[in-house]
């Protein structure tokens, strides 16, 4: 489910890159999406879920049905009202917080960014409302839906950006309101989902409930600490405000693609893992607990090498066939094509860091996650206003991928010492098959690439038919040197410690 959504999004991307291109007011338009979305991942995906799930695993181990619909009626009202008042508060200050966040835009990029962004800030409380009902799907093994609920704001942008941008003096407007409509279809679209688990209840308000001090308890640190790990993907709008037009939308579309295997696994494997991690840790089950971790892990390797090396040596084909149409021209695509390098360096480590965070947040630690957070964003910020003036905008990429490393070896050694990331047998071997499977794969697709400029020379037709038989091609021979390396799925008692999910 999560696939589809992603390749909707691509279809997104690229239907809006041809019909928009990357302009003043696309630049306008991206900022004022992605300030919701920073606040939906601060509170939302971010420090809520974090807070959330921990407590809600533990109603589920050891409370009756009863006494966990009464927490999440409690739950649902107290996090309605605090969202209620700051969506209120963004749209009467829509100026205000676009000159926080994009300090260095000029006047009309200004006045489009706050006017979109009047429209598109309620998609916080909407998104948000929709992220409290998937945490209790995916809380109860329900995870399709809110995994497909996504692709609902992909196809609200595709129809507005046909049907509507005729109607608007600034066609990518329709954007804006395209995100708005999303935001309500989204949050319907579960509901008959959590009917069906007996859960949809309605808001109360109840501060004084147990389970809500708790996870307003937990989510305080994890505010802070989600804040800094959205801060460090803010700090390229922000840096990149002050540098040419088009920089802002270069790296939203860099962004776009090293996402695309970061959602598609990355971020889809810690959402199944927090809650199984989370009854682990409820249920004092220290041996599962990690070897539920380590096969985390092991799939992040599995997955995250081969994304990685494909986004390195695949940039110029993937960002030409997606992008370069339209309005998109062969200097965008370049300019893109140099912070997708960038952040190439980075994506495996953006992956690492989710399920490793996971493993904190399931014992309902959020101190040590901050903690190391706060040093990797001080790295990047040094790293950012160090790389961008000899690298402008793929600087700004380079400085994240770099700062995420830190982020990921910080977090490994504290959760070993903590004996919680205890290694399992069988390391070794796997990371061999890993650098035999993964060097063939650097080899055929260094060689089999060609060159950029040929790829722009050939139709819309001809890249997309050639990039797919590469791809296909790229897969089949990983899939086949892990076989010949002797990687095997394992069987019985000793397969997935995720097997029912």
């Amino acid at each position: 489910m999560t696939f589809i959504s992603r390749i909707l999004g691509f279809v997104r991307d690229l239907i809006a890159a041809q019909i928009f291109g990357a302009t003043a007011a696309v630049d306008a338009f991206y900022i004022a999406f992605r300030i919701p979305n920073f606040m939906r991942n601060l509170f939302a995906e971010g420090s809520f879920s974090q807070a959330f799930v921990p407590v809600l695993s533990d109603y589920r181990q050891n409370h009756t049905s009863d006494e966990t619909r009464v927490f999440i009626s409690r739950m649902a009202g107290s996090l309605s009202l605090v969202l209620l008042i700051v969506t209120i508060l963004g749209v009467l200050n829509s100026s205000t917080i676009v000159h926080i966040f994009a300090p260095g835009l000029d006047p009309l990029r200004f006045q489009l960014a706050s006017h979109m962004l009047s429209i598109t800030f309620p998609y916080l409380m909407l998104i948000s409302l929709t992220a409290f009902v998937g945490a209790i799907l995916n809380s109860y093994g329900k995870f399709s839906i809110p995994a497909l609920t996504p692709a609902l704001l992909n196809i609200c942008l595709i129809a507005t950006a046909f049907g509507v941008t005729r109607y608007f003096a600034v066609p990518v407007e329709a954007q804006a309101w395209g995100v708005l409509l999303a935001g309500f279809v989204q949050f319907f679209f579960q509901l008959p989902a959590l009917r069906r688990i007996h859960f949809l209840v309605r808001p109360r308000l109840f501060w004084r409930d147990r389970g809500v001090q708790r996870v307003l308890k937990l989510m305080i640190p994890a505010i802070f600490g989600a804040s800094i790990a959205q801060l460090s993907l803010l700090l390229n709008t922000v840096f990149a405000s002050f540098l040419v037009v088009g920089s802002v939308s270069w790296l939203y579309y860099s962004e776009r693609l090293a996402y695309f295997p970061l959602g598609v696994f990355g971020v889809a494997l810690a959402t199944v893992i927090l809650p199984q991690l989370a009854r682990h840790h409820a249920s004092e089950s220290k041996k599962e607990f990690s070897q539920t971790l380590d096969w985390g892990l092991r799939c992040n390797l599995l997955i995250g090498l081969p994304a990685s090396l494909a986004m390195l040596l695949l940039s110029g084909p993937l960002i030409v066939s997606l992008f370069h149409y339209g309005k998109f021209n062969l200097h965008a695509t370049l300019m893109t094509q140099k912070s997708v390098v960038a952040y190439s360096f980075g994506l495996l480590a953006f992956m690492l860091v989710k399920v490793l965070s996971s493993a904190c947040y399931a014992k309902q630690d959020v101190k040590t996650p901050v903690k190391i957070t706060v040093v990797a964003l001080s790295i990047n910020i040094i790293l950012s206003a160090i790389l961008i003036w000899p690298l402008a905008h793929a600087g700004l990429a380079l400085a994240s991928s770099l700062s995420s490393w830190v982020n990921v070896v910080i977090l490994w050694i504290v959760l070993h010492r903590r004996g919680i990331a205890k290694t399992q047998s069988g390391w070794f071997a796997f990371l061999c098959q890993l650098f035999f499977a993964n060097g063939v794969l650097a080899i055929f697709l260094w060689k089999a690439s060609g060159e950029t400029l040929q790829w722009i020379a050939w139709n819309w037709h001809q890249r997309l038919g050639h990039l797919s038989l590469l791809g296909i091609s790229a897969i089949a021979l990983y899939v086949l040197c892990l076989y010949a390396s002797g990687l095997r799925p394992t069987k019985g008692e000793r397969r997935s410690p995720l097997r029912d999910a």
